[in-house]
């Protein structure tokens, strides 16, 4: 339930500046990317530049946090918890694949926080929109890494269907069908650099957490992958599951290097009972109905 009130104040804090609003200029909208877009309107959120709110359509907004209710008009029904001038907003990588884009993002709202925001666009506005937040970490991982550090140069732009390719390989095999002896065909040797917060480096790292996961009775299952997200070298895996038997949303960040994960971000947040939904669009609606781009 915490993690559902943290994602309504970040949507509060949203709605702030769309009750405010005049709607940007169409012509300046088209000079930016659709990154470009994304991320101002994440930014809005602490700097209240209303301009930035310009960038969703105000007619069709289709919203998948289901502690908020659809539409723009969603954001006006929620009480508008934040004190001016109290959220923090960093984004730290931002992917664009097609019409979407995928932000990792740095927040404060009433506290540090986590998150990962996908956007889809329609003729350069933003239409869409899915999540997964959690509570930031105040303590690095047994590696020594936070949640966010990390390498952040996207490159191999060439490469990214390949490496789209690799990472829904490796969620369908190891994570969904649980076949853990091929896990050593997607990584170099021990190379893996982790950002989970309880995991260390390396495959090791992630089989020694595995198994004492099994030992305390603890099982994690990925059900299915609804879509992966990508732009070079950095892989965005969406899928859905249980851990302890809760239904959950996995967002997995990969970084691949040389046709192999290298790298690995995660969000990991427990999905609100049906009962609570303030929209009926599903966490995940819509993101299997849509090409890979590949």
């Amino acid at each position: 339930m915490k993690k559902q009130i943290l994602n309504t104040l970040l949507v509060s804090a949203l709605s702030m500046a769309v009750c405010s609003h005049s709607w940007a200029d169409s012509s300046a909208t088209d000079q930016l990317s659709n990154k470009d877009k994304a991320i101002a309107l994440l930014n809005s959120i602490e700097t209240g530049d209303r301009e930035a709110v310009g960038y969703v359509n105000p007619i069709k907004y289709i919203q998948h946090n289901l502690s908020v209710a659809d539409g723009l008009a969603g954001f006006g029904e929620l009480m508008k918890a934040l004190p001016k001038g109290s959220a923090k907003v960093e984004v730290i990588r931002a992917l664009e694949d097609g019409n979407f884009v995928v932000t990792q993002t740095d927040y404060n709202f009433s506290g540090p926080k986590v998150g990962f925001d996908v956007f889809r666009f329609e003729n350069g506005l933003i239409v869409e929109h899915w999540d997964n937040l959690t509570i930031k970490s105040d303590t690095p991982n047994p590696s020594g890494h936070t949640q966010l550090d990390g390498a952040r140069e996207i490159m191999d732009q060439d490469k990214t269907c390949a490496n789209k390719a690799i990472v829904e390989r490796f969620i369908d095999t190891v994570l969904v069908k649980g076949k853990f002896e091929q896990i050593g065909e997607f990584f170099d040797g021990d190379n893996y650099l982790q950002h989970n917060t309880q995991v260390a480096d390396g495959l090791s790292g992630l089989n020694n957490a595995i198994e004492f996961m099994k030992s305390q009775g603890i099982k994690m299952e990925y059900l299915v992958n609804h879509r992966v997200m990508g732009e070079g070298n950095f892989v965005l895996a969406i899928s859905e599951g249980k851990l302890a038997g809760e239904s959950t949303s996995f967002y997995d960040l990969f970084r691949i290097e040389n046709g192999k994960i290298a790298e690995h971000w995660d969000v990991v947040e427990s999905i609100l009972p049906k009962g609570l939904w303030k929209n009926e669009n599903g966490k995940f609606g819509n993101l299997q109905n849509f090409g890979n781009g590949c």
